[in-house]
């Protein structure tokens, strides 16, 4: 794709989504896409970064939920403009999240191209990954809606498969068919006859053409956002966003479109894929020693093979594992064996019917301003710890239902508290009573500690009133 044209292309990527799989470093609110698996940022960024240089800032759509749309807007906040944070009302799988972004961007640019992208994927090597991007982007512009097959190197039955047929272009081929996850056999002979390719679930098209393709085969998709085209990018577009979502069905846009049109092209994809789709998976895409073990954080181990081992904090020792995933975290351990990750997500069900919240709150929670975890929890009281970064302040806020009373472990504090201004240094303490408005500030350059310790008749999150906030956040 020439320079020029790169206005015309847009990066909608997909981030709603739960946590299952990498159960307990993701959690129900805390998704894998949110997490550092492979390095020091997020898999969300990774994403992100990988197109520096292709799409604009401006040009961005991060398709998610409302109730992430907070942890989005925190992890991209560096690198896209406030508006790139598009959220749903509820999560309606990928053909109502695409035909949500066709029609915002077919309104800002009616000849745009959409690469269509999930935000928890592992692609190693950019430089491939960014050719692959202008190739598919020249099909597109003649018609096609292109998908990315990833060459596969084993035998894979995790995967959905796409089946190459007439080419039309160096490394580019009309789709023949596409094929659910198969068995062992039939992957077998797909790795030996060569023309299958494992389906990325990356796609490139024109924005007029994914909606034309939407009107023929899923007029009441293309209908639904018809009528509330006037309203997006528009002051009622919530609630216009509300009233569609009530009405349609959940589908994906593999089965609503792409398997039906006859307008589907796949670009042979070397760069290095993987969907990270488990506790295995991540043997794929970082280093092991000489035993064939991932190991991660704090951890020791003994006559360990082929095994994953991942600390958060704590020291995990082991000897003799083989085969095996550990995972320990502030609040939750995992263990099992490497052939039944799988399982983690029906183990993460379990934990919802018994009432676990594990299953939906990491005990650490980033924020934009650090981070806090809970230390203890019982009737009418809770203790945190609260780590603020250097220069970072939280809300100018107020509890009808709790006290709090803070403890400054290291750093310094700026506080308001009503109207009063005032520092609190370490080893020294303060107390915000009910129905006051205050606020913490960490005026320094390292980071603020404190430990706070709540009281009252309720203690949720909802009880938090919010007045100024410098990260865009509003009371529920």
């Amino acid at each position: 794709m020439a320079a020029k044209d790169k206005n015309d292309l847009y990066a909608v990527v997909m981030a709603g989504g739960k946590g299952t799989r990498f159960w307990p470093l993701s959690r129900e609110t805390f998704p894998k896409q949110f997490l550092r698996l492979t390095g020091d940022n997020t898999l969300l960024q990774n994403t992100i970064n990988r197109l520096n240089g292709e799409v604009p800032p401006e040009n961005f759509l991060i398709i998610t939920t409302r109730h992430q749309g907070d942890l989005v807007r925190w992890q991209t906040g560096d690198a896209l403009p406030a508006g790139c944070t598009v959220m749903e009302p509820q999560g309606r799988n990928t053909a109502p999240a695409i035909a949500l972004a066709a029609f915002k961007i077919r309104k800002r640019n009616k000849n745009a191209l959409m690469l269509v992208l999930p935000s928890d994927h592992h692609i190693s090597d950019t430089g491939a990954f960014k050719t692959a991007v202008k190739k598919a982007g020249a099909a597109a512009r003649e018609g096609n809606l292109v998908t990315f097959g990833v060459v596969p190197s084993r035998p894979e039955t995790g995967y959905g498969y796409i089946k190459a047929g007439k080419s039309i272009g160096k490394g580019i081929y009309k789709v023949e068919r596409f094929v659910e996850k198969p068995g062992r056999k039939e992957a077998q002979s797909f790795l030996k006859e060569g023309s299958f390719f494992w389906n990325s679930g990356i796609f490139l098209f024109r924005v007029r053409d994914i909606l034309a393709e939407m009107k023929k085969y899923m007029p009441e998709l293309y209908n639904a956002f018809s009528k509330i085209e006037k309203s997006l990018d528009a002051e009622k577009e919530e609630e216009a966003l509300k009233s569609v979502y009530a009405s349609i069905e959940g589908e994906s846009i593999d089965y609503g479109i792409m398997e039906r049109s006859k307008r589907v092209a796949v670009v042979k994809a070397g760069f290095g894929w993987s969907d990270i789709g488990s506790w295995s998976a991540l043997d794929e895409v970082m280093e092991r020693d000489g035993a064939g073990n991932v190991v991660t954080g704090n951890a020791v181990s003994v006559d360990a093979e082929n095994s994953i081992i991942f600390s958060s904090g704590r020291l995990v020792a082991s000897i003799g594992v083989k085969d095996m995933v550990v995972v320990d975290t502030s609040d939750a351990t995992l263990i099992c064996p490497k052939d039944r990750v799988q399982e983690v997500k029906q183990l993460v069900e379990r934990l919802k019917e018994e009432g676990k919240n594990e299953y939906l709150l990491p005990r650490l929670e980033e924020r934009p301003w650090g981070y806090f975890s809970i230390l203890e929890k019982g009737p009418h009281y809770q203790i945190k710890h609260i780590c603020l970064k250097p220069k970072a302040r939280l809300s100018l806020q107020m509890h009808n239902h709790r006290s709090e009373h803070w403890i400054v472990v290291s750093g310094t504090a700026l506080v308001q508290r009503g109207e009063e201004t005032f520092h609190v240094h370490k080893n020294e303490s303060t107390y915000i009573p009910p129905t006051v408005k205050h606020r913490l500030e960490n005026p320094g350059l390292i980071p603020l500690k404190i430990i706070e310790i709540q009281s009252g008749e309720f203690l949720g999150e909802e009880d938090i009133i919010r007045f100024e906030d410098a990260y865009g956040r509003k009371s529920d």
